[in-house]
């Protein structure tokens, strides 16, 4: 097992999956403040799920011998368009997705680590059915009836 790889994986999803949470959180309090309250809370909960993640990287990080980074996070606009919003972020899901589908085969050596985000490449992949879902029944219905069902 090369725990120095394992480290580092887990140490770039975990600084990419903080940034990009804290964009779920805040586009979440937009889309509540818009009165888009089911989409707006849908972004506030995948905060929370995803720092869950998070947690289990730093753990794992520890676990291994590893010292915990914070890197800080790049500065990304914000988006007060919620369709907008929900295609933009289904692009980097997709990215995403494929990105820990190629980390996940640089693991198996280390079965712990590998697991851990095994799951949240389930995890991940079910995030991105939910939004090209959405895209799907914007495309279906439009934008407008689609953001009807999001109050």
């Amino acid at each position: 097992m090369d725990s120095k790889k394992s480290i580092e994986a887990l140490q770039f999803f975990a600084t990419g999956l903080t940034e990009g949470a804290l964009v779920h959180k805040l586009q979440g309090q937009i889309f509540k403040s818009q009165g888009f309250t089911k989409l707006g809370q849908k972004y506030i909960d995948h905060f929370n799920e995803e720092m869950g993640w998070v947690e289990k990287f730093y753990d794992r990080i520890i676990d291994l011998g590893g010292d915990v980074k914070f890197e800080g996070a790049k500065d990304r606009a914000l988006c007060c368009d919620p369709v907008a919003y929900v295609k933009a972020d289904l692009d980097i899901q997709k990215a995403g997705v494929e990105l820990l589908y190629k980390c996940c085969e640089t693991l198996i050596n280390d079965p712990t680590t590998y697991d851990i985000m095994k799951g949240y490449l389930a995890d991940e992949e079910e995030d991105l059915y939910w939004s090209q879902g959405a895209v799907d029944m914007i495309e279906c219905i439009g934008a407008q009836n689609w953001l009807i069902r999001q109050l």
